[in-house]
């Protein structure tokens, strides 16, 4: 952390507080590989490139695998859009270089250009509810969410639902604004086993990086779902 040299004060107050207080604080730890999902999600949901670049080598080591990475970055294009996904993706692409892993990774998609509607469909209805399956219907945007959002992302391989879920929370945590949207996912998260204790670990691990204001306004969410 170069900040050591140019800001001193400013680096020893952060670092205690991310890496130490926040990390150990007593029934708010996650395991390592969970924490790091959590944090480089928030970081894209808020557009923090820098930071990402210097947390994906550390979430590297910490048990996230390359692929795991990748499909955090993908899925990101339906909650932030290619503009500013894109940065992301190209950070990784460097980090990935400097570290000798080869591109690209293999392919985890489970669905065809034919078939994307129906499972993207099947999977909204695990995690919100039997109705969803037929929600794609009530016009062209839906139908893009269920065929393009999870028919073409949700459903590949290499993270878990109850952990795309984990990460969408993470992203529209991050970007604010998203209120509705972020009761929703919570509601996901919880119908998949993401309970309430847990959102709560995640929204503290994240708030060294994303700020007070949006974590508290997570929180204040994740109450309203779990009404």
């Amino acid at each position: 952390m170069e900040l050591r040299k140019t800001d001193p004060e400013f680096a020893e107050r952060f670092q205690h507080f991310a890496f130490d207080e926040v990390v150990n604080e007593e029934n708010q730890q996650l395991d390592a590989p969970t924490r790091y999902l959590a944090i480089l999600s928030a970081l894209i949901g808020c557009g923090g490139v820098d930071a990402y670049r210097e947390m994906l080598p550390i979430a590297l080591e910490n048990g996230m695998t390359p692929v795991m990475v990748k499909e955090t970055v993908y899925q990101a294009v339906d909650y932030l859009g290619y503009g500013r996904m894109l940065p992301f993706l190209n950070a990784t692409n460097e980090v990935f270089a400097d570290r000798n892993i080869p591109l690209p990774l293999s392919g985890q998609a489970t669905t065809t250009m034919e078939n994307r509607l129906e499972k993207g469909a099947e999977a909204q209805a695990e995690i919100f509810g039997e109705q969803m399956k037929e929600a794609w219907k009530n016009g062209h945007i839906n139908r893009w969410l269920a065929a393009n959002c999870f028919g073409d992302f949700y459903t590949r391989t290499g993270l878990d639902l109850p952990q795309r879920e984990m990460i969408t929370f993470c992203f529209l945590m991050a970007q604010g604004g998203c209120e509705p949207q972020l009761i929703a996912h919570a509601k996901g998260n919880l119908n998949l086993g993401n309970d309430k204790d847990f959102l709560i670990r995640v929204v503290s691990q994240c708030l060294p990086y994303i700020g007070y204001p949006r974590s508290l306004n997570a929180i204040s969410c994740i109450q309203k779902a779990a009404e």
